[in-house]
């Protein structure tokens, strides 16, 4: 009723694999875990710093990119833009 199924072999190796990593976790030490959070905290702060100073930055740029965008619309009339 059932025939071969070509993914037979695929899903006996990803059982094998997972088994072999599983059997691996358990047997390391409990405390290497806090060392992983650690590290997992601190890369979390890192990436939040470098986005929130990405958006800064980038808000900065658009502020001056859209005052010189104005300065160069209204060239010859009196906009008070400065040739600094």
């Amino acid at each position: 009723m059932f025939g071969y199924s070509p993914f037979a072999p695929a899903v006996h190796y990803l059982r094998t694999t997972l088994s072999a990593r599983l059997a691996a976790a358990r047997s390391r030490d409990p405390e290497e875990g806090a060392s992983v959070v650690e590290w997992v905290v601190i890369t979390t702060i890192v990436v939040v710093l470098a986005v929130t100073v990405g958006v800064i930055i980038t808000n900065a740029l658009t502020t001056k990119a859209n005052t010189i965008q104005n300065c160069i619309n209204s060239a010859g009339g009196t906009s008070g833009c400065k040739s600094n």
